[in-house]
């Protein structure tokens, strides 16, 4: 892909979105978040750092909860992100720790970014946790934050997390293979792989989210890319039902749209 060389990326943001992690009941979908854990050890093992942004406290909540669909009014929205919040950083610890890796939980606000005390504190856990080789898993503090603030699926919230700790890619593991140049289950919709300039068109044809569970969609990936791309980073939206996928990635083989939006032309 246009010479494009994933192997030598080394520090790594990989987002993973309540519709990667869950069953549409709202639980965790153990099988793939084993298998994704998996290969993130693995990749770590090779050399790579790696931060993890995860969605899924809200709909891990809901299905612990036992309720029927997301809730839409605040305070239910963050009661079951602070049961879910703990249920995944349960699961990712005691996962994690089988292939020999400690994880760090890490909660933002958008204001965490905005405040320069407060990111300066942020840029310095996340960096000497890394310097440990501990992997900092960072997700919204959907429990204390108001609308607001909130990361739209934490898409956005993975771009900043990107530039505050210097990563040489971000990656962002979603349901379909990429941006296409329309709504992808039309049976002519194609594929873009590589996107230096956002068009007005591209933008258009991001569509609407695809998950009853996630808050987020193809737009909010796009800005994510665009605020990635203003610190120097390239995006990789790609499918994230079969981990293993990331292999191909760092093996440049596999099928994603790259955005590398700070390439000088």
């Amino acid at each position: 892909m246009e010479n494009f060389d994933y192997s030598h990326k080394k520090r790594v943001v990989i987002k993973v979105g309540t519709s990667t992690l869950t069953y549409k009941t709202g639980n965790i979908n153990v099988r793939r978040v084993k298998k994704m854990i998996e290969v993130l050890s693995d990749l770590k093992n090779a050399g790579h750092d790696v931060i993890l942004v995860s969605s899924g406290a809200v709909g891990v909540g809901v299905g612990c909860i036992g309720l029927q669909q997301r809730p839409s009014d605040m305070p239910t929205k963050q009661a079951c992100a602070a049961v879910g919040q703990s249920q995944l950083m349960s699961f990712y610890s005691s996962e994690f720790s089988r292939f020999n890796h400690t994880v760090a939980q890490i909660l933002a606000t958008r204001d965490v970014f905005s405040n320069k005390i407060r990111r300066e504190n942020i840029y310095n856990t996340m960096h000497t946790l890394l310097s440990m080789g501990i992997i900092p898993i960072v997700n919204a503090n959907d429990s204390v934050s108001i609308e607001q603030l909130d990361f739209d699926e934490n898409d956005t919230l993975s771009a900043l997390t990107a530039e505050v700790c210097g990563a040489d890619l971000l990656v962002i593991l979603t349901d379909v293979d990429g941006l296409y140049d329309k709504n992808p289950s039309e049976p002519d919709a194609k594929l873009i792989p590589v996107v230096h300039k956002l068009t007005d068109e591209m933008i258009a044809a991001a569509g609407e989210k695809g998950s009853e569970l996630a808050s987020g969609g193809m737009i909010t990936k796009l800005e994510a890319a665009v605020i990635a791309g203003e610190g120097g980073i390239p995006t990789v939206i790609i499918r994230g039902d079969d981990p293993e996928i990331l292999y191909k990635l760092f093996d440049n083989e596999a099928t994603c749209t790259l955005f590398d939006l700070n390439r000088k032309e």
